[in-house]
């Protein structure tokens, strides 16, 4: 009983000295929120994020290695014997003019993909992920006696493109630092009041993949349709071809998704085009579905191609490109864990029941090595109660990620973040032997 009462007692001391620490370092976050938020970069061009991303962990006392994969930035802190916790913020904004009006709005354009100036925001969060971040980097740093271990922390660039993550893998990302035995992440939600956490066990978000169909004909004059072969009409079937992929292929029990989100052809009124092109997004949770999802939509192609009289030398071009983000697995026993210790230190009250979702996040690139890596991503309230209460009275929905309206509330944002993402790699770090 006395060792139970001092293992409790222990608890507690390290809970209050986690929420001074926290509660003395929000003037220094905030700040650094601001400065983020108003100079973001897009995906690969990541260098003056990256700089002070590698500043701040040097500063808190990490070993720093800056351009693994590209912009990629590792600090460890080795901390005695044990487990090796990996903890990774993702650096990356979008091409979106911001339109929230805050005094720390971004100003920022840059070139874009195309290479034409583009506006530039961090309305995904990112920002949000690294204060959170540097956050728990301080915290960890100065509170050494209280866990054993080694901490690996990454500021990963080009999640938005789903390259980050694979480039500093391919960088030996795991070879030349030490490989962890688990890995966390955050994610901020725009559906969650600020101060609320939340996590799904399993399959937390999917597989994504960018795919591109070139649809060819012989082109020629709109009012002889005869005499070629029109590329808009086999389009206009094959949109609503792959429609039947998901609601008549895929087993009703497993979650898909395929997305036309681009068509493009044609100049003129009365001409018959070429080509036309389209864009698709596909979603999945499992690597089944993925693969059967990219078969049917390569086996639709030709077949319908071959029954418009198209030659073999015709048949429309199916491109998957390079972007394959795997989805996101949190594992349920690390999960389970996690979530009693979110429990204990915010309370009950502020843990939110999310469901999985489709969206993309590389993160989950992290665990599905070989062998693979318990992994856990939980989500980040940043709504301020007021805004919920006005949006449920009104009906009106919140601004979501990726929106020029996207504007956290962010002091009690990220001062829950820090302290939850402190407390779920000190439950996994070993206690200090001399506590």
């Amino acid at each position: 009983m006395p060792h139970r009462i001092t293992l409790i007692a222990s608890l507690f001391a390290g809970l209050i000295v986690s929420f001074a620490s926290v509660a003395a370092d929000m003037e220094y976050l905030e700040n650094l929120y601001r400065d983020l938020h108003a100079n973001p970069e897009l995906s690969f061009e990541e260098e003056q994020t990256a700089q002070k991303m590698a500043s701040e962990l040097r500063t808190a006392g990490f070993a720093v290695t800056e351009n693994v994969g590209g912009h990629g930035v590792v600090g460890i802190l080795e901390n005695g014997s044990g487990p090796t916790v990996l903890i990774r913020a993702d650096m990356d904004a979008l091409p979106i003019e911001e339109k929230t009006g805050k005094p720390y709005a971004s100003q920022i354009i840059a070139k874009g993909r195309d290479g034409q100036p583009t506006p530039v925001m961090h309305a995904c969060g990112h920002d949000i992920h690294m204060s959170v971040f540097v956050g728990v980097a301080r915290d960890m740093a100065s509170t050494q006696d209280s866990w054993s271990g080694t901490l690996v922390m990454i500021a990963q660039p080009a999640e938005e493109r789903s390259g980050g993550a694979k480039a500093m893998l391919a960088d030996g990302l795991f070879e030349r630092f030490p490989r962890p035995d688990y890995n966390l992440a955050i994610h901020v939600a725009s559906d969650m009041v600020a101060g609320n956490v939340g996590a799904v066990s399993g399959y937390a978000m999917a597989n994504v993949d960018s795919v591109d169909v070139v649809i060819r004909g012989l082109g020629g004059h709109g009012a002889y349709p005869n005499r070629g072969k029109d590329p808009v009409v086999l389009a206009a079937e094959m949109v609503m071809a792959l429609q039947t992929i998901v609601s008549r292929e895929i087993s009703p029990l497993e979650p898909a998704v395929v997305t036309v989100g681009s068509i493009h052809g044609g100049s003129q009124h009365n001409i018959i085009p070429d080509e036309v092109k389209l864009q698709l997004t596909l979603r999945s949770y499992s690597s089944e579905v993925r693969n059967q999802t990219i078969a049917a939509i390569r086996r639709l192609a030709e077949h319908m191609g071959r029954a418009h009289g198209l030659p073999d030398e015709r048949l429309p071009i199916v491109t998957v490109l390079d972007e394959h983000t795997p989805a996101a697995y949190n594992n349920p026993e690390l999960t389970a864990r996690i979530m009693q210790v979110f429990t204990r230190v915010l309370g009950g009250d502020r843990i939110t029941e999310i469901s999985k979702e489709m969206v993309g996040e590389d993160f989950g690139r992290y665990g599905s090595v070989s062998p693979n890596i318990p992994s856990l991503m939980f989500r980040l309230g940043t709504v301020s109660q007021a805004a919920m209460d006005e949006a449920v009275a009104s009906g009106e929905p919140l601004p979501g990620l990726h929106s020029a309206f996207f504007a956290p509330d962010y002091e009690p944002t990220i001062r829950t973040g820090v302290l939850a993402m402190t407390e779920a790699a000190k439950e996994l770090l070993e206690p200090n032997a001399g506590q």
